[in-house]
């Protein structure tokens, strides 16, 4: 029984095998869009847009933790959250200074092409999550989450930026508080709730899928919508044009009386 005990994962731990596989997946994910992520970053003024992008989601994510702080009983988690704060504030600021740094280097013509944020979102913070209506440990499985997943394309980021040296370091130096930030919300919420730790881990998993859906459906759409009005343009109005250029040929020039039986 001892024995059995030892080996035994603790709650909300996935198991060695559970792990490895996943391992797996996301290191053949990372081969499949390295190129993708190659491109995206290869392109000066995209690289400011999105690391001043990442700056305004840090700094969004930093206002949330303060107020999860303000809210929560647990004193633990209060300090928690309050130095995940501090660090998502110097996060932001360090986003916003390399990619104006960035900005201000580019000459004034040159442009970005314009690229689907689904592609390259970077951290998404606390999006749609009210801190004020949910608990304690569905705010820890959430920012758990997030923070493993930006954990992850962070590394996928720096491991293209192979011409940006400063930006590459940035995105090193974030991943390390991002690790720790996975760390202790797994941590904290197993302490907050041990026997609803995979349950309350997969309700989460599920939000997060059905946001991305989301913005999966919304960018479909919008391409969509595109391509439609493109060919509206090119199939539908021609023949309305040449149908009113033949019908202004056929007008007289000059002046026409429009009243039909004017003196008589």
């Amino acid at each position: 029984m001892g024995a059995q005990s030892f080996h035994k994962d603790p709650p909300g731990r996935p198991s060695a095998e559970s792990a490895g596989a996943k391992g797996a997946l996301e290191a053949l994910a990372g081969i499949l869009l390295r190129p993708l992520h190659h491109f995206i970053w290869a392109n000066p003024s995209r690289r400011a847009r999105k690391l001043l992008q990442f700056g305004e989601v840090e700094a969004g994510g930093s206002r949330d933790l303060v107020r999860a702080a303000e809210l929560t009983a647990d004193p633990v988690l209060r300090a928690r959250f309050l130095r995940h704060a501090r660090d998502e504030a110097r996060h932001a600021a360090m986003f916003r200074a390399r990619g104006r740094s960035l900005r201000s280097s580019l000459d004034e013509g040159e442009s970005e092409p314009e690229m689907s944020e689904w592609f390259a979102p970077g951290e998404r913070g606390i999006e749609g999550f009210d801190v004020a209506r949910e608990s304690d440990a569905d705010l820890l499985a959430f920012l758990h989450l997030s923070e493993s997943a930006a954990a992850r394309d962070f590394a996928r980021y720096a491991n293209v930026l192979h011409r940006d040296a400063a930006t590459r370091t940035l995105f090193q130096h974030v991943l390390r508080d991002e690790d720790q930030h996975m760390r202790y919300t797994r941590y904290e919420l197993i302490r907050v709730a041990p026997e609803r730790t995979r349950r309350v881990l997969w309700w989460a998993r599920m939000r997060r899928l059905w946001k991305a859906y989301l913005r999966f459906a919304t960018a479909l759409a919008g391409l969509i919508a595109g391509v439609v009005l493109t060919l509206q343009y090119f199939l539908l109005l021609p023949p309305f044009a040449w149908l009113a250029k033949r019908a202004a040929r056929r007008e007289r020039t000059g002046w026409v009386s429009t009243i039909e039986g004017k003196g008589r």
